[in-house]
């Protein structure tokens, strides 16, 4: 019988044969990344619990450095902010900590990235709708079936799996490679 270790690692083995698949569509994500920024605009990443983390992380990448030392580009997570968060919260609600943010920081030219692994995030569906409000594209790390954010964004990529940490493997695979397609398309890599 194999360990819950090595379990694991079949399940995340047999969804990235699967995820071979997403190649097209993580591409043309990629090309909606960097064109934001190569036109001075910025990158705005939202999502929840292990998807906060992975905005931040994301975030961090491209105003750090990912494959090598250069300029940093112009994105942030908009789980960052307690104060920010706990204000829109208590003054408004929850499903508003994000589209308050992207109302009030967002232009038109930018990318929000929203990742849920469900697709039903109701925060993550209000700061799309901000962000479409505010003549922004969207690009989706979604799971499952891609829920009812799917079909809100310009480029969903929708991990085909049911268990969330699955998905939030895969999601951080598709980042990086997000990453790198912007950093080689911007010549920086």
């Amino acid at each position: 019988m194999p360990t819950l270790l090595e379990a694991n690692i079949a399940d995340q083995i047999r969804l990235l044969e699967q995820a071979r698949a997403l190649s097209p569509v993580v591409e043309q994500a990629g090309a909606v990344l960097a064109e934001a920024l190569r036109g001075g605009h910025k990158i705005m990443f939202c999502g929840n619990g292990g998807s906060a983390a992975d905005s931040q992380h994301l975030a961090a990448e491209l105003t750090g450095r990912f494959i090598k030392d250069r300029r940093p580009l112009a994105a942030m997570a908009l789980s960052t902010d307690t104060s920010a968060l706990t204000c829109i919260g208590n003054d408004y609600s929850f499903d508003d900590v994000f589209a308050r943010q992207v109302t009030g920081l967002g232009r038109a030219g930018d990318v929000l990235v929203g990742i849920s692994t469900s697709g039903n995030s109701g925060n993550v569906i209000r700061a799309v709708e901000a962000a479409q409000g505010a003549g922004m594209k969207v690009v989706g790390l979604l799971g499952r079936d891609g829920g009812k954010l799917a079909p809100m964004c310009d480029v969903a990529v929708v991990v085909p799996h049911s268990v969330t940490a699955r998905i939030q493997e895969c999601h951080i695979l598709i980042g990086h490679t997000l990453c790198g397609l912007v950093e080689t398309s911007l010549g920086l890599a």
